[in-house]
């Protein structure tokens, strides 16, 4: 089964962060994608720029809306995705726990729908 971990935490930038901290957090990110790899349950990782270079589209009554910036305001943001397949939600639990931002953001983790394969849509077992 596959599911997203949608990793929320607070932006800063790198001067706000500070050099070790910054060094720290790559470290760690990489530590992580190291363990999923290796247990052969990744499928794709992401780590988002900042949301202030974001772009929000919607359409409403046939008009497009496009708006810089995320469309919440919040103090944490979406900062960036893993996608794993795994055989159930306690086992992505297990790999949630161990993603950085768990340690000082937020892991939504949410079972995927469907998902695309060379361009077919595929239920999520």
């Amino acid at each position: 089964m596959r599911y997203t971990l949608l990793l929320h935490y607070e932006e800063l930038d790198a001067e706000t962060l500070g050099a070790e901290a910054l060094e720290q957090g790559q470290a760690a990110f990489a530590s992580y994608a190291a363990t999923l790899q290796s247990a052969g349950v990744l499928i794709s990782a992401e780590v988002l720029q900042p949301s202030t270079v974001s772009t929000t589209v919607r359409v409403r009554d046939g008009e497009l809306q496009v708006q810089d910036g995320p469309f919440a305001d919040t103090k944490e943001h979406l900062g960036g995705t893993v996608v794993i397949d795994v055989a159930d939600l306690d086992a992505a639990i297990g790999f949630a726990r161990q993603a950085p931002p768990a340690f000082w953001g937020t892991v939504e983790v949410r079972p995927g729908a469907v998902f695309t394969v060379d361009g077919v849509w595929m239920p999520n077992r």
